[in-house]
């Protein structure tokens, strides 16, 4: 049954962004590895350093900048990972959030408005099993049925909100970071393992953030900025920017689009998806008999509308008449960036898999 999609109004007209406004747009596209990055960025919206970092610093102290830190690709660094869903009854499903929320892995967790009412991501290092961790974390918190639904093919991943408000809901823009950006066979080496470790940690707003990271390296910052660009070229590292709490900045109500799209016309499909510059994730994900959608395309929005309005371009100009539904949370019960190489991880397994081995 394809859903309902209610009217939504136009989106607003467009009018000149603030200096502020382009501010907190361009840093979470990235933040160059240089001594004094603010000072490049305050150049470029058109203000001063100190102006710069006094904004940051303010929408910090708010709670909308959440943290300034690298965005690193699981599969390039060898991690496995995957979406799953997972249908519990009503009144196990807050203890069974819980018990997931535990697994130092999970990174994303929420209830949503469907059968399948509970969806989190996980990650696992290349000498762990993905699906026996899935599995044990299905046995201990009480799932009636979890499913799988790794990347099959990745057409976009990006969180950027419009702090303007200005964009249209159609607007398009090619995505940065797709499957061909991706380097499976990379081999991590130790410093690689070192920079992760350093760069995952919320940076500081200041004048020279990448000092603590530099000398925790023992390298000066134009050889951290050269290791960076070999990790970048490999698919491994894909920026340094800021994050946003969603609800903080305004954007209250995500939603995610999934369609049934057949599998001779995904590619297309998915491309042309992933070029709407308010779809946030694209994803091909496999089907189950009881689940037959093969796109999932995340939108976020200021209200209900927004974000359906923005499903609703997509179903316009790209998936008339293609069997789709929306989901959209309800609840929150996780959201972390997920972070490597955290010893915390390995006493998880070896408690609750390896114990049972024995």
């Amino acid at each position: 049954m394809t859903a309902p999609v209610p009217t939504a109004p136009a989106a607003p007209a467009p009018q000149q962004p603030t200096p502020r406004e382009r501010l907190l747009n361009r840093i979470q596209k990235d933040i160059p590895i240089v001594a004094r990055p603010y000072a490049l960025l305050a150049e470029e919206v058109g203000i001063r350093e100190q102006e710069a970092l006094d904004i940051l610093r303010e929408v910090k102290a708010a709670g909308v900048l959440r943290q300034v830190s690298a965005i690193f690709d699981t599969r390039t660094l060898g991690y496995q990972s995957s979406l799953v869903a997972a249908v519990y009854d009503e009144d196990r499903l807050d203890a069974g959030a819980q018990i997931v929320n535990a697994h130092p892995g999970v990174s994303h967790n929420y209830r949503r408005n469907h059968s399948f009412n509970l969806w989190y991501t996980i990650a696992v290092p290349p000498e762990s099993d993905l699906e026996a961790h899935v599995q044990r974390l299905h046995e201990l918190s009480g799932a009636k049925l979890t499913r799988l639904m790794p990347t099959l093919h990745l057409y976009k991943i990006g969180v950027e909100f419009d702090m303007t408000g200005t964009e249209a809901w159609n607007a398009k823009a090619a995505p940065q970071y797709t499957s061909e950006q991706r380097n499976i066979g990379y081999a991590v080496t130790e410093l690689d393992r070192r920079f992760v470790t350093e760069f995952q940690k919320d940076l500081p707003i200041a004048e020279e953030p990448y000092a603590d990271a530099c000398a925790a390296l023992g390298l000066n910052i134009g050889e951290v900025a050269s290791h960076a660009e070999r990790m970048k070229a490999a698919g491994a590292l894909r920026r340094v920017s800021a994050v946003f709490r969603h609800q903080s900045a305004g954007f209250t109500f995500n939603a995610m689009g999934v369609w049934a799209v057949p599998q001779d016309q995904v590619m297309d499909a998915g491309q042309r998806m992933a070029n709407f510059k308010a779809v946030s994730h694209c994803y091909l994900r496999p089907t189950y008999p009881e689940w037959p959608y093969t796109i999932f395309t995340m939108v976020h929005g200021r209200s209900k509308d927004e974000a359906f309005g923005k499903i609703a371009a997509i179903e316009r100009e790209v998936a008339q008449g293609i069997q789709h539904d929306i989901l959209y949370s309800t609840k929150e019960y996780k959201k972390v960036r997920l972070e490597f190489y955290k010893p915390e991880f390995y006493e998880w397994e070896q408690r609750e898999l390896k114990a049972e081995e024995v």
